[in-house]
């Protein structure tokens, strides 16, 4: 199953190739499509699972641009794969997801577990699945990042591809600094959007004045999304830091709760930061802007807030 605005492109030839190979193919449902039009929900997972054993899931989609050609190096992405009860869990996600959630269907252990915001053991690891559904009434991936801004108490680290938190998360975020908690945010320098990145910079202000160290990634796109909270769990998936992943598209993240694997990714987000980032300042910020530079990032930021309601109004929520 494929998101219908971004695999839109995918020709009838091909996908008739997947069917004769005997793949069972499908393009999830849009609220409104034409050939040069799309209007409706997004299923943005990037998600697979193996027999019911093996799972893969992150940001990377099925595409040459995650892998590096001649000329052309990779975006910057992750994906976590995982072993064990959560990779069932997330099979019968996908089962629901393709018949379309009957009404009979009864909740999971994974989902069951969730309510109480609790954590499934798996192999070595704490495992939860995080799912962000708004019409379904599910905002779990969105809580696991207040979780983490409301009880760090060392560090905490974001990568996200698309960044603009909105008004809940921005003043969560101000009460993890004053109480100490140190916050830096690994973001796109360069992005395949940029209306959505002069956006991200009028943000730059705001986020430079609340302590919040800022890193662009300047090696090529980066379309990773996750992010690790005092070196003990971490969340990663499909999620990105906006009101778009909170409130129109469907996603999916995994909490992971181990230390030393978090540790490992922290010490991998260390070194993309040293070697591969340009570390933004007031004083970088004000040697690289000027007037025309505000207005045009004023002007992207209010454009994008636009977008965000356009996308999200008509949506009714189920009970």
């Amino acid at each position: 199953m494929v998101d219908g605005y971004a695999s839109q492109g995918l020709s009838a030839d091909f996908i008739k190739t997947l069917k004769d190979a005997g793949i069972h193919f499908r393009f999830f449902s849009p609220f409104l499509k034409t050939r040069y039009f799309y209007f409706g929900r997004r299923l943005h997972h990037k998600l697979v699972v193996v027999d019911t054993q093996q799972a893969l899931n992150g940001g990377l989609n099925i595409s040459n641009r995650y892998n590096d050609l001649p000329g052309q190096p990779a975006w910057l992405d992750f994906a976590l794969h995982a072993e064990g009860k959560i990779a069932q869990e997330l099979c019968i996600l996908c089962w629901k997801t393709w018949k379309g959630y009957p009404k009979h269907m009864k909740k999971t252990n994974c989902e069951e577990k969730e309510m109480n915001f609790s954590f499934n053991k798996n192999e070595n690891s704490l495992v939860r699945m995080r799912r962000n559904d708004w019409v379904r009434n599910k905002n779990q991936v969105s809580r696991t990042y207040l979780e983490m801004f409301t009880h760090a108490t060392n560090n905490i680290t974001i990568l996200s591809s698309y960044f603009l938190p909105g008004t809940i998360f921005r003043k969560s975020l101000r009460r993890a600094i004053k109480r100490g908690v140190k916050v830096r945010v690994i973001i796109a320098g360069l992005s395949d959007i940029p209306v959505s990145k002069n956006a991200e910079r009028f943000l730059y202000d705001w986020l430079l004045r609340n302590k919040i160290e800022i890193y662009e990634y300047n090696q090529k796109i980066l379309h990773g999304k996750m992010a690790t909270c005092d070196g003990e769990w971490l969340t990663i998936g499909s999620y990105n830091v906006n009101n778009i992943s909170a409130f129109a598209s469907i996603e999916l993240n995994l909490d992971i709760k181990n230390p030393i694997f978090t540790k490992q990714v922290d010490e991998t987000l260390q070194q993309i930061t040293e070697s591969q980032c340009t570390l933004i300042t007031h004083e970088h910020l004000a040697r690289t802007t000027n007037l025309f530079k505000r207005i045009i990032r004023w002007s992207s930021y209010i454009v994008i807030r636009f977008m965000f309601y356009i996308f999200t109004f008509y949506y009714r929520r189920q009970k």
